[in-house]
């Protein structure tokens, strides 16, 4: 089992209801496994839900925050908030603490975590499943361009299948322990 799970996600507040309650769901579950959740450290929109879940749960929580979003506090009952100087020891922090990663709605910043440990494990630097939790299709227009990047030989198979993905969490959860490295094989 992947103890320790990053979770990437938007800070919005005002998103589609089943995007919070997905990640809601996501940090209960997380935290029923006997899992630990690591998180950008915000309170808000998605972030705020995925640790809510994993606290309400009595789960462990690991907070990574950027010194310029001080006034943006954690979760209260984050269990270990570490503070950095940079975005980029922010998603440094993010990948080193995780034994797998899951992407949830959300916007620039997101999808920014999501492509550089996608990235980091292509080069082959890193070697741990990356999930999709794919609510209500938020998704479907970026795996689809994976595809097309894919049959046009612009994306290797084994690059290609390196990205899971799944609507349900628990779905997720399963495929991520059910990973084989690459090394492995």
């Amino acid at each position: 089992m992947r103890k320790r799970i990053t979770v990437f996600c938007g800070s919005a507040d005002d998103c589609p209801k089943p995007y919070l309650d997905a990640a809601e769901e996501l940090g209960r579950l997380i935290a029923r496994q006997g899992r630990a959740l690591v998180y950008g450290s915000g309170m808000v929109g998605l972030m705020g839900r995925v640790a809510k879940g994993a606290i309400e749960e009595g789960g462990f929580v690991v907070g990574i925050n950027v010194e310029c979003y001080r006034d943006f506090p954690p979760y209260p009952g984050t269990g270990e908030l570490l503070m950095v100087k940079t975005i980029s020891e922010r998603k440094t922090l993010l990948m080193e603490r995780g034994d797998a990663y899951i992407a949830l709605p959300g916007g620039v910043g997101t999808l920014d975590e999501l492509m550089e440990v996608w990235a980091v494990a292509q080069a082959g630097l890193l070697d741990k499943p990356i999930g999709i939790l794919n609510v209500n299709g938020y998704f479907d227009g970026l795996l689809t361009q994976l595809k097309r990047a894919y049959q046009d030989k612009l994306l290797r198979e084994k690059d290609y299948n390196m990205l899971l993905a799944a609507e349900q969490p628990a779905e997720l959860l399963r495929m991520l322990d059910e990973y084989r490295n690459s090394k492995a094989l």
